[in-house]
């Protein structure tokens, strides 16, 4: 009886601090809500927190057992600097510095009542947020433009294989279809270079690691044991594979709308048969992410130190 009150006498702690944390950064979630809810190359914001939700719930049991070592004065300088960062970003009107306060406001929170252990056992949950974090307009841009660069270079090459002429000016070609006397300009906009799908499958990538991890890797986490871990650097090299298979997927959805733009005119750019394609993309790119995973785990299990 008196260990069960003094259970629910402990609730009141973290359900204050919750309801403060909403209340101070209850303008940033709002704002951030609705980006994944209108902004496309952010929509698997929506997911993230769900997908957070069941990883605590699996963890649950070994956070339960792991010792709590709180670290005041650390976990005090993360919110403390969370604080500010959300002080300066408010007043600067820069919301990436806001929302990511948010993060550093969190972990300074598992740091002060339970310890850094808690945060390395939490590392993923934390990272998904960071990847649903939309990033400056300003760096989203600098990532595109050289994906479209990219994917209309490799969309040019593709459609002259099936002996069809075009002409490449920046991210913008041009095709005569057959038997037309007008040229049609397609343009590698930003949702056909590949930006939107890699910041899906970038996270998916992270997710995917996850859930294929080692069951006995998640005990190397003091200090940087992490490293040690074939898991992180699978996830890493998934992560990373995810630009790639970005840019070559999207390459082939334009290199597919140029050959049908030969030889149906101007109606294979838009309605549904172009929105086919775009849902075509990505299945096609997690698929290649799923097979390529499987590959990483084949390898990385031939190849680790016996035991």
């Amino acid at each position: 009886m008196n260990s069960g009150t003094k259970n629910l006498g402990d609730l009141w702690k973290p359900l204050l601090l919750g309801l403060a944390l909403v209340f101070l950064y209850s303008g940033v979630l709002a704002k951030l809500g609705r980006d994944w809810w209108t902004d496309e190359n952010y929509s698997h914001g929506l997911l993230v927190p769900f997908v957070i939700a069941f990883i605590v719930w699996l963890e649950f049991d070994g956070l339960r057992k792991t010792a709590r070592t709180p670290r005041l004065a650390f976990g005090g300088g993360l919110i403390l600097l969370a604080f500010l960062m959300l002080l300066g970003g408010t007043l600067g009107a820069e919301l990436f510095t806001q929302r990511v306060s948010l993060v550093v406001m969190l972990a300074g929170v598992v740091v002060y009542f339970f310890g850094a252990r808690f945060v390395r056992l939490l590392a993923v949950p934390f990272a998904l947020v960071l990847l649903a974090i939309p990033i400056p307009q300003i760096i989203f841009n600098k990532i595109a433009f050289p994906l479209q660069i990219y994917a209309s270079q490799i969309a040019v090459w593709g459609i002259r294989l099936f002996d069809i002429p075009t002409v490449r000016k920046g991210n913008v070609f041009e095709i005569l279809p057959r038997g037309a006397t007008q040229v049609i300009a397609l343009e590698v906009v930003e949702a056909c270079s590949g930006i939107r799908s890699l910041m899906t499958l970038v996270t998916l990538a992270l997710i995917l690691a996850y859930f294929t991890r080692a069951k006995d890797g998640a005990g190397q986490t003091g200090g940087f044991g992490f490293l040690k871990n074939s898991d992180f650097w699978r996830a890493v090299v998934l992560m990373l594979s995810a630009v790639p298979i970005a840019v070559l997927t999207n390459a082939a959805r334009v290199t597919t709308t140029g050959v049908l733009t030969y030889y149906y005119g101007k109606q294979a750019t838009e309605g549904t048969l172009h929105e086919a394609l775009g849902w075509l993309v990505y299945v096609a790119a997690l698929g290649l992410l799923i097979l390529f995973n499987f590959i990483l785990l084949a390898l990385f299990r031939r190849f680790a130190p016996a035991k």
